[in-house]
């Protein structure tokens, strides 16, 4: 066998450069071209930083009203596009639903292949996808769609759309919050995905459905998921230390994998994570869930002494999605409609300066042999 050395998941290999975000080590801060997103999340609005993303620098106030004017009358759906979701089996995981959703989208633009005009189309692709998450959430409710708002902005709409009621501040505060922290993070499995799919020239659509597809996976975005449901194979209310260790034995013992713990960039603790806490405190205090609060510390507090692993993004934002009236299923979705501004600022810089992306593989296997 040839020997090489390999990089499994190509772990520690930088493949390109990047202008758009970095973790700084020095100050463990997950930066968006140079602000800490802590201090995005404190004060700003997902426009902005979607903006801030797309254009490397937050727009002033008459760039931001020029893009709300662009971009809200977008949120409105074609005909075609929410009969596609409306056809689609009321078991179908909701990421299927926003991974077809997109592909329709794209059907739908007679310029897909402009790659010059990348940027409208993501402003566009950044619009529609809460109308899609919303419409399915209520399709599998029976109730109506609701339609977008032109005076909430996108967490506020966001929010409107799912639940048919304008959503009080504190939780329309908190789930820009969560939007903001999970908007970009380099060159993860999704955005990665995106890029190579982009780097063939393809269109911006493909590179995004690519990029879902990644993202559905547990190890990658479906985490949030993972976390309600170890949540809800514990059980909430009183007594939660206890149900976690015994709980927690068995999952060690089995060696199951824990999820909404550990990230491969950050080994000691993921720096968006005390955001995402104080904006799920404040939603557990909004609705009344000290017990929601006993299994997340308990459940934190045993495994961290046991493995020496602590929480990623991931483990607060599910608790705080779960609070606000989402499905577990619909997690990730919210995933989607964030990241969406990162993969699409990612396919944008990768187009601007394209090489196709080709790595190579060591051959383990039989040996040439010939037909007889």
């Amino acid at each position: 066998m040839e020997e090489k050395e390999i990089y499994k998941g190509l772990a520690g290999v930088p493949i390109d450069y990047t202008a758009i975000s970095k973790v700084n080590a020095e100050t463990n801060s997950l930066l968006y071209r140079g602000y800490p997103v802590q201090e995005l999340a404190a004060s700003k609005t997902f426009e902005e930083v979607a903006y801030l993303l797309w254009n490397g620098e937050l727009p002033s106030e008459s760039e931001l009203t020029a893009f709300n004017e662009r971009t809200r009358p977008l949120r409105k759906l074609d005909p075609r596009v929410a009969a596609a979701v409306d056809a689609l089996p009321l078991d179908a995981h909701p990421m299927d639903v926003v991974r077809t959703a997109v592909s329709v989208i794209g059907s739908l633009d007679k310029d897909a292949w402009t790659l010059t005009e990348n940027l409208s189309k993501a402003e566009a692709l950044f619009a529609q996808i809460p109308a899609v998450v919303a419409r399915d959430h209520r399709r599998r409710k029976g109730l109506e769609p609701v339609e977008p708002s032109s005076h909430l902005n996108y967490a506020e709409d966001f929010l409107w759309q799912t639940f048919g009621e304008e959503p009080e501040a504190a939780v329309a505060d908190a789930f820009r919050v969560s939007l903001i922290l999970y908007a970009e993070h380099s060159f993860n499995a999704s955005t990665f995905t995106g890029r190579v799919i982009a780097s063939t020239l393809s269109d911006i659509y493909s590179a995004v459905t690519g990029a879902i597809g990644a993202l559905k996976g547990p190890l990658h975005g479906g985490a949030n998921e993972a976390v309600l449901h170890i949540f809800n194979e514990i059980g909430f209310g009183p007594g939660a230390k206890e149900r976690v260790k015994v709980w927690l034995d068995n999952a060690l013992a089995t060696k199951r994998k824990i999820m909404g713990f550990g990230h491969r960039v950050y080994k000691s603790g993921d720096s968006r994570v005390p955001t995402m806490r104080d904006a799920m405190v404040k939603m557990i205090e909004h609705y009344g869930r000290a017990d929601v609060l006993e299994l997340y510390e308990a459940l934190e507090e045993d495994f961290v002494s046991r493995k020496g692993i602590y929480p990623n993004l991931d483990y607060p934002a599910g608790p705080t999605y779960h609070l606000m009236g989402f499905e577990t299923e619909e997690f990730t979705p919210i995933f989607v409609a964030a990241r969406v501004t990162g993969w699409t600022a990612h396919i944008i810089e990768q187009v601007e300066n394209n090489a196709l992306i080709r790595p190579l593989s060591v051959y383990n296997g039989v040996p040439e042999r010939h037909v007889l």
